[in-house]
Formats: C-alpha cells, sequence, structure tokens
C-alpha cells in the first residue's frame, strides 16, 4: 500500500496552483489535500476544496469570510479568511506545499512552511528577490526542502551537478524574449495591458505576463538562480530563446552544456517537484524536435529591456535593493494594468527609486516587509506625479 502525499496549495486559484490541482485530479490516490488559500475567486476556491475534500480553505481578504463560509456549507470543511488564516494554512502539517502566492505576499505564508521542515515547491520567486539569504538559511536551520518550480529554475535543478560544484562554469537562464522581443521602444511606449499579458508561448497570469514584456521577470529569476544555486551572480548569463523549448542550461568548465527541454507547459516542472526524487506522468504535450525544426538564440538587448540591467545591479548592491526592486515593480505594473502609466514607465519608476534609496542590510523577515513596505509607497508617490 502506497501512503498518500499531504499537501497544501498556497496560491491555488492562480495558474500555477490550478496546473498543480490538475496534476493532482489526475493522481488522485497520491495526494491528500490538506489546506488550500486564495484570494478574490471565492467561487473556484469552494469548487477546488469541494473536488479535492480539503481539511482547511482560506481567503486571503478578510473580508470575503462570509462568502466562503456560505460556498460551503454543508461540508466539514474549515474555513478562514486574512493574512493569519494564511498562515494557518501554511503552518497545517502536509509534507509538501505548492507556494505559488504572485508577489511578497507569499513571502510570510512560505516562511512558516519553510519553519516546521515541509518540503517546498516554490513558484514564489518574490520572496528568495526579497529575503533570499534569510530563506535560504531557514531551510537549512529548518531541514526543510526547496524546490524550484519556475520551468528555468526547475531545469537547471534537473540537469546541475550539486555534488561537485567546482565543476560548473556557469548557468544560462532562457528568455523567451515575451511580446515585444522585436518590438521599437516608441512601440512600446503605447502597447496596452491587453498587447503586454499575451505571452507568446506561456499562459500566466496578468502580473507574471506584464514581467515577461518587461524581461523583469528573467532579472528576478536571475536573483533567485543566484540564492538556489552554488554559483556567483557573473557566472549567471542571461539569453533570449523564442521558442521556450530550452527552459535553460548549465555549462561545465569541461566545455558541456547540459540542458532541459520541454514543451512550454508549467505541469512538466510542477509535475517534476510534486513527484519528486520519482516521476510521474504529466498531460504536457509531448515535445517535437522535427517538428519545430529550428532553435534560435540572442543576446536581450539592455536598452529596450532595461528591467534586466536594473535587477543585475540590484543584485550587486545587494542589502535591501532586490527588495526594493520588487516591491516598486508590483506597484508599477499595477498601475501599468490599471491604466495609469505607460509600459516604459514600469522600469522607470524602479530605477529612480533604486537609485535615491538608502540601502540597508535586512537581518530579520519584519526589516524585509518594512523595506517592502516603503518601497511600494515611494512607488505610489511616484506614480501618482507621473498620472497627473
Amino acid at each position: 500500500m502506497v501512503l498518500k502525499k499531504s499537501i497544501s496549495i498556497l496560491g491555488s486559484t492562480g495558474s500555477i496552483g490550478t496546473s498543480t490541482i490538475d496534476l493532482i485530479s489526475k493522481n488522485p490516490d497520491q495526494f491528500n489535500v490538506v489546506s488550500l488559500t486564495g484570494n478574490s475567486n471565492i467561487e473556484l476556491l469552494a469548487k477546488q476544496a469541494k473536488d479535492l475534500k480539503a481539511d482547511f480553505v482560506c481567503s486571503a481578504n478578510g473580508d470575503n469570510y462570509q462568502v466562503l463560509k456560505e460556498a460551503l456549507s454543508g461540508t466539514d470543511i474549515e474555513v478562514g479568511a486574512g493574512e493569519s488564516a494564511v498562515l494557518e494554512a501554511a503552518q497545517r502539517d502536509a509534507q509538501w506545499v505548492m507556494a505559488s502566492i504572485v508577489g511578497a505576499a507569499g513571502l510570510a505564508p512560505t516562511f512558516e512552511a519553510i519553519k516546521r521542515g515541509a518540503t517546498i515547491g516554490l513558484a514564489n520567486k518574490e520572496s528568495l528577490v526579497c529575503a533570499g539569504d534569510l530563506m535560504m538559511q531557514a531551510v537549512k536551520d529548518h531541514g526543510a526542502t526547496l524546490l524550484p518550480v519556475d520551468s528555468e529554475h526547475n531545469a537547471i535543478f534537473q540537469v546541475l551537478d550539486f555534488d561537485r560544484p567546482e565543476g560548473i562554469d556557469k548557468i544560462i537562464l532562457t528568455a523567451s524574449g515575451g511580446p515585444f522581443r522585436t518590438s521599437s521602444l516608441d512601440k512600446m511606449s503605447k502597447v496596452t495591458p491587453k498587447e503586454a499579458v499575451a505571452h507568446p508561448n506561456w499562459s500566466m497570469g496578468a502580473k507574471i505576463s506584464v514581467d515577461s514584456a518587461s524581461m523583469m521577470n528573467k532579472g528576478l529569476e536571475l536573483i533567485e538562480a543566484f540564492h538556489l544555486f552554488p554559483v556567483e551572480e557573473k557566472n549567471i548569463d542571461v539569453l533570449v530563446h523564442p521558442q521556450s523549448v530550452i527552459h535553460s542550461m548549465v555549462s561545465y568548465i569541461d566545455g558541456s552544456v547540459l540542458a532541459q527541454l520541454g514543451s512550454p507547459d508549467m505541469r512538466t516542472p510542477i509535475a517534476y517537484a510534486l513527484a519528486w526524487p520519482q516521476r510521474m506522468k504529466a498531460p504536457s504535450a509531448k515535445l517535437n524536435l522535427a517538428e519545430i525544426a529550428q532553435l534560435n538564440f540572442e543576446e536581450p538587448d539592455l536598452e529596450r529591456f532595461p528591467a534586466l540591467r536594473l535587477a543585475r545591479e540590484a543584485l550587486q548592491t545587494g542589502k535591501s535593493a532586490p527588495c526594493v526592486l520588487n516591491g516598486v515593480n508590483e506597484i508599477a505594473v499595477s498601475a501599468f494594468l490599471n491604466n495609469q502609466i505607460g509600459f516604459l514607465d514600469i522600469p522607470s519608476t524602479v530605477e529612480a527609486i533604486l537609485s535615491k534609496y538608502e540601502h540597508h542590510e535586512l537581518e530579520t523577515i519584519e526589516q524585509v516587509i518594512e523595506a517592502d513596505k516603503k518601497a511600494r509607497q515611494l512607488a505610489l508617490q511616484a506614480i501618482e506625479k507621473i498620472s497627473k
């Protein structure tokens, strides 16, 4: 008899969460769902809880308690709402936790799961961007296991020789280039939110899609890779690969380059993390290289996509810089999606605030949260001036 793996999903109604649930639903004998968290999509959250027979479900928005409670009336599923309820969901005794809450909001719940030594499927890159040193130390201190779910980091995890890091030359993160890969700055200054979220290869949420369009997503992934893998910042490269077939590569000192390939479907890296150290079947389309026929590569254009440069500079600066970079970017992306600022105003706002912020060491989670809060306040002030 094979024991079921107990699992909690933080951010179950988002794109990563729903893909995770799709895999669990196809393998019901392998998983037991402990807790689910969502935000505003209460109808979907309640349906997921009923379908998966979750023990506990909550909305991050405290105002949603009553409507969620009513949606789950007649069941024995426990209900919660608000930030404290999300922390409780992470604290519940699940062996495996999918950390897929978008943005810095996922930081505290992810830490709660780490502190009880769980295995974490990390799809919330912002946690590592904002508090990388603290987070990796907590993983070590509490005996937790961190499995990267982002397709690029998952690819590296699969092909990197952790036992012999001295043989690694560099890590190569691939990037699709997004919907504006060949667009001029003039054209990008006029793009709409609808155009920015229309990613050519991946199906993602609005925020991540905009980050991909600006290449800030790749900048955040660069910072994430620095914390996850035993390489220096100078040994992490970014290469534009429009087909999104090679998800990332590791170059070794003997000239070998190992790559992980697959169709652009997040269910592949999620399945790898869910089943690790084994593998499980996933419904992702099988890769047909003969049909694709050609793979292309190019250097990223840092003039048209300054977000990538800003992320590297923030990593080099260290201290609070990556946290500020992320906080300002989240506010700027939200403002763009709400038609308050233009697409190119996103990186310019980030750069303006990064350049004048007095960066300092972040030694506690509370200090990280405070730096994030301050960065967001400065971003809101800057956006108010732009939008007038």
